[in-house]
């Protein structure tokens, strides 16, 4: 497959490096743990924790159900979850730097974690030094959601210096891809079972891993 843009926008989480099954249950247990200890919310340890999960299978968001029945601030929770992240149990993918170095053409991050959050990921994943000065939260927004109205990501477009027509998004969660197909970005998911989004007709294409996705795309530039 053969892009003819100018900029790729990746998501951070889960996409330039990989949420196992493993990490993803130890996630849930921090915001639950969060939730109770830190937050106040009255429920124990386990049963928060399988509340964060019927609320992220339910909203994509394992907070949503403590901000409707918990009376939960939702930026209380963002901060305080993320600063809990345990990024040192994160595994880079070997040779992600260098492949992605080789890319002719320009690149941003566009991630759901806050910004000193995703600064720690980025080191960890030895990926800092290519994205410094290119990476963006959501927090950079004023928001903290990446799925709820298209501003966002026109907003995000006019701080890069790229027209949505110019930009390839690439992100695990095909809630996130609506909006920026809607305001004419091209879009890619990356999934690592299988792809439970394919016929979403606001995807333009899916990829297993990111590497499936560095392996079959090439991209034409102006000086080809």
């Amino acid at each position: 497959m053969i892009f003819d843009k100018k900029a790729i926008i990746w998501d951070l989480d889960n996409t330039l490096y990989r949420i196992t099954p493993e990490y993803s249950d130890v996630l849930d247990g921090v915001m639950a743990k969060v939730l109770v200890k830190d937050l106040g919310v009255k429920l124990d340890y386990e049963t928060a924790k399988k509340k964060v999960k019927e609320s992220y299978a339910q909203y994509r968001d394992g907070g949503e159900l403590f901000y409707k029945e918990h009376g939960v601030d939702a930026k209380t929770f963002y901060d305080a979850y993320h600063n809990n992240v345990p990024v040192e149990l994160i595994e880079p993918f070997v040779g992600l730097p260098e492949r992605l170095a080789s890319l002719p053409v320009e690149q941003f991050i566009f991630t759901y974690s806050s910004r000193s959050l995703a600064e720690k990921i980025l080191k960890k994943i030895d990926l800092y030094e290519l994205f410094k000065g290119r990476f963006y939260s959501v927090e950079d927004f004023n928001t903290l959601k990446k799925n709820e109205s298209a501003d966002v990501y026109l907003q995000l477009c006019e701080a890069i210096g790229f027209a949505p027509k110019d930009c390839i998004f690439v992100d695990d969660s095909y809630s996130n891809l609506k909006y920026p197909k809607e305001i004419g970005m091209t879009t890619v998911r990356i999934f690592y079972r299988e792809n439970s989004a394919k016929d979403i007709e606001y995807i333009d294409a899916a990829f297993k891993g990111i590497n499936g996705f560095l392996d079959e795309v090439a991209f034409k530039t102006a000086a080809d």
